[in-house]
């Protein structure tokens, strides 16, 4: 090419430019992502043309920061302006001018240069490059110089193209080669290692990949010493185009601070973090990767929110996260169990949050006892026939409802803990699920005295209608309901109770109702089978009576929640007071 041409764009780039510049590009560093992408794709078209081997293909990134330089080259001819599309103009966010010399492999062929200050206006005319390839150079803006760093440009290439497909290198024109010392041979330079990992794990069969390679991964992808507990291979064909592992990480009780990742890309290409319109929104704590090459590179959630494919994508990960728990309950329930803990949480969040999932895992759903067994419902169920009158007895702290506890475990009842925030809507989404013979319900151990009675106590002379009032007195609650019943703890003074629905409905305000909390109304069970009661009973001193009423009751009240400021005062306070009076000062 001998003579000079110049031209202009035919699109109307006066009006695109501010476009890409604002909207298409929310990431000024996007630009690193999109050259280097472009690269790679040259290259893999020039294989798929000419059938030549990787070796020696590659797309390297050189920063000069004397001369204001970044330089993008690819060892294979990838056309000039039209071919590399749209992504091409976000050279220019951080560019004050864009150069191209390019030489085709063809034969033939002339190097050409193109080149453009603003992305509009250009001018064409015949390069001095003698290397098949093309080199981009572009002149960074005072404003951008940022990317003249080294370090920032590698991070940049580490987050968007550490994947893909084609060697990349990084290059630093001012780094020079170690002086020898005196005396010394010059050393050998060391060969440059590409930036980028061209064969990801997820790409490859699940048959080929190694425990230890899926871990080495999980601690790359997430730079973190951790391994998780468990993984998904997702391979999908047909009916669309899927790779990716889901890991699933030590997951805290109750989410406190805790946020999953997962990244997603398209052909190696990194595109986002958490696009939580292809991940289910119970999945959301979960670590992993997604390559999804039917999804284009800048996507919006917009385009996601309404679109097919991703749909059917989303309720195909549903379907694999489903299977891996049935298939590890079935085949290693062992190690199933001993995730559990860890995994509990999300399983019933999604249990919660779809139907479909809730009806593929629910064999697999699990209740933790106090002993530390794992049963599932039906075990349970089973396991307490004619013991429980068909109920699933739990505890929500098993250290502070001890005493309740052992009323039931004394008698061979196994006790449930169910101590996650989710649990209370998990409690009520299973019992609205059961019909008939599969109909459940749960009640927490101090939510009723039936099944605790001792029918077989000895009867106690004791006043009923002389211990309301003087319970009603000490804890300064007419309405309080006192009742007199044998309990089979013999030890046990009383217990308060509260109704399973009034007490979940009052829990559930506490978390979401805004400031809105229901009244405590407790039922006192006072034990007639118990010492301490009947001594009570027989108690002159008024003021000694009350001070100890009151003390059962509030030492009752903390086996279900810790007393609040005042009553922690009045108890230490009242504590004092029975101690001298008994010791007769």
């Amino acid at each position: 090419m001998s003579e000079f041409k110049k031209g202009n764009i035919s699109i109307h780039a006066q009006n695109i430019m501010p476009v890409i510049k604002r909207w298409l590009y929310s990431d000024k560093d996007i630009f690193i992502r999109e050259l280097v992408a472009n690269g790679c794709d040259a290259v893999t078209k020039y294989r798929m043309a000419t059938g030549a081997s990787e070796e020696g293909l590659r797309v390297t990134v050189t920063v000069d920061k004397e001369k204001g330089d970044k330089k993008y080259q690819g060892d294979a001819e990838g056309g000039i302006i039209g071919h590399f599309g749209l992504g091409f103009y976000s050279a220019f966010m951080p560019a004050d001018k864009v150069t191209i010399d390019t030489l085709s492999y063809q034969e033939g062929a002339q190097a050409v240069r193109w080149e453009s200050e603003d992305g509009m206006a250009y001018e064409m005319s015949a390069s001095d490059r003698t290397e098949r390839g093309t080199t981009i150079t572009l002149h960074i803006s005072e404003e951008e110089k940022e990317f003249l760093d080294t370090y920032r440009v590698r991070q940049v290439l580490n987050r968007y193209c550490g994947y893909m497909a084609v060697p990349i290198y990084l290059e630093d024109t001012a780094e020079k080669p170690e002086e020898p010392k005196e005396g010394e041979e010059p050393k050998e330079p060391k060969a440059p290692a590409p930036i980028n990992e061209t064969h990801p794990l997820w790409l490859k069969a699940p048959k080929d990949c190694t425990e230890e390679e899926y871990k080495d991964c999980y601690r790359k992808l997430f730079n973190t010493f951790e391994e998780p507990l468990f993984w998904i291979h997702l391979n999908v064909d047909y009916p669309f185009n899927l790779k990716g592992i889901l890991y699933f990480p030590r997951i805290r009780k109750d989410f406190g601070g805790q946020e999953g990742e997962i990244k997603l890309f398209n052909r190696q290409v990194f595109v986002a973090d958490n696009i939580k319109e292809i991940i289910p929104e119970f999945l959301l704590l979960l670590r992993g990767v997604l390559d999804c090459p039917d999804l284009p590179l800048n996507v919006s959630r917009s385009f996601l929110q309404n679109d097919g494919y991703v749909k059917k994508l989303s309720a195909h990960i549903t379907k694999k996260v489903a299977d891996k728990l049935n298939a590890l309950m079935n085949t290693e329930r062992e190690t199933y169990q001993t995730y559990w803990d860890d995994i509990h949480p999300f399983v019933k969040y999604g249990c919660l949050r779809d139907e479909k999932f809730y009806e593929s895992v629910k064999g697999s759903l699990l209740l933790k006892t106090t002993a530390g067994e794992y049963l599932t419902l039906e075990e349970y169920k089973s396991r307490n026939e004619g013991k429980t009158e068909k109920k699933i007895y739990y505890t929500s702290d098993a250290a502070r409802q001890a005493a309740s506890v052992k009323l039931y475990t004394d008698r061979g009842i196994d006790v449930a803990v169910m101590d996650s925030v989710i649990d209370i809507s998990f409690m009520q989404h299973l019992e609205n699920e059961g019909e008939g013979d599969s109909a459940i319900t749960f009640a927490r151990v101090d939510a009723d005295a039936e099944g605790l009675k001792d029918t077989e106590a000895e009867a106690a002379d004791l006043n009923l209608e002389d211990l309301q009032k003087l319970f009603r007195g000490a804890v300064g609650d007419e309405n309080l309901t006192v009742k007199l019943e044998a309990l089979k703890d013999h030890d046990l003074p009383l217990m308060l109770l509260e109704d399973e629905q009034m007490r979940r409905y009052r829990e559930m305000a506490a978390i979401y109702g805004q400031g809105f909390s229901l009244p405590e109304r407790p039922e006192v069970v006072l034990n007639s089978a118990c010492p301490a009661i009947r001594s009570l009973a027989a108690v002159e001193d008024e003021e000694l009576r009350t001070l100890l009423a009151r003390q059962y009751f509030d030492i009752a009240r903390m086996s279900s929640r810790p007393l609040e400021k005042e009553e922690l005062s009045r108890f230490i306070a009242n504590s004092y007071k029975i101690a001298a009076k008994v010791s007769g000062n």
